[in-house]
């Protein structure tokens, strides 16, 4: 309803100034890491990232938001040496690719060779760090989050990047990052996820993907397969995963299983507001 729209954004509004209040009077999210023993050695790569000028990012980060123009962009990095319009055309119409591809000339990522396009920056391996820097822009921009992503760590036994790492009140959060469709992950990468939850010990740890697919059907089985295979401290039962609601599924109100069905940002607010009601439950 438009008139509840005019009440709750002046308390959105509010709830982000105190947030970036609160950030700037706890400890820097380098200095949660350093407590746990993780310091940074590498962080945000930019050789693989397909971003434009700054001038041009706030319309970039707007049109991110779609999760058709997400798809085509994939497939511009897939068709990068040379494409056409409709070797892009798989996720929308083909007015709508076109729109993408004016918009990608206007910002200069693309560049028109008669009827075909090749990007501006080559080569990009994937989309997947363009994801990331996304998906950290929504905590910094959406809920006032102190945020890194493409992380790195020198730590004995337990490899890889941390996609996104962010500062949440005061707590850590983890988000891993999937680009690919559901039936392109695979268990070791859930078992990944899970070794790097238990190494750093987040408050909040989300296991993202880019999909508007079931989770139901492989993700949610592959993890309770994952934690089957697990001790928990205190010998604690294995937990159950819960749906929360659509494609959100949660295990002891900490760990997050999520897509981007309907909003990428409203996925995350709602996971944020059932952890810390949780939280404050228990408190």
């Amino acid at each position: 309803m438009p008139e509840e729209d005019e009440e709750i954004q002046p308390l959105r509004t509010e709830i982000k100034r105190l947030r970036k209040r609160l950030s700037e009077l706890t400890p820097s999210l380098e200095t949660l890491l350093k407590r746990r023993g993780f310091r940074i050695y590498k962080k945000e790569p930019s050789d693989d990232l397909m971003l434009p000028a700054k001038r041009f990012i706030d319309d970039f980060y707007e049109a991110m938001k779609r999760y058709s123009f997400r798809l085509f962009l994939r497939d511009a990095i897939k068709h990068q040496e040379s494409f056409t319009g409709q070797q892009v055309t798989r996720y929308a119409t083909s007015g709508v690719t076109d729109s993408y591809i004016d918009f990608l000339s206007h910002i200069k990522l693309v560049q028109s060779s008669g009827n075909e396009f090749v990007l501006a920056k080559r080569p990009i391996k994937s989309f997947g760090g363009t994801l990331e820097w996304f998906l950290c822009e929504i905590f910094r921009r959406e809920f006032s989050a102190e945020a890194i992503w493409g992380a790195k760590f020198k730590r004995p036994g337990v490899g890889g990047d941390y996609d996104v790492l962010a500062k949440i009140d005061g707590a850590i959060l983890y988000m891993e990052v999937k680009s690919s469709p559901p039936k392109q992950i695979y268990a070791n990468e859930i078992a990944a996820f899970f070794d790097r939850v238990f190494d750093l010990s987040p408050e909040i740890a989300v296991f993202f993907m880019d999909t508007e697919l079931r989770m139901k059907d492989k993700i949610v089985p592959m993890f309770e397969e994952e934690l089957k295979k697990r001790s928990f401290a205190g010998g604690l039962a294995h937990p159950r995963i819960e749906r929360i609601e659509k494609e959100l599924f949660q295990i002891w109100n900490k760990t997050f299983i999520i897509n981007a069905k309907d909003s990428i940002a409203g996925n995350i607010e709602k996971i944020l507001s059932m952890y810390f009601r949780a939280n404050a439950a228990h408190n």
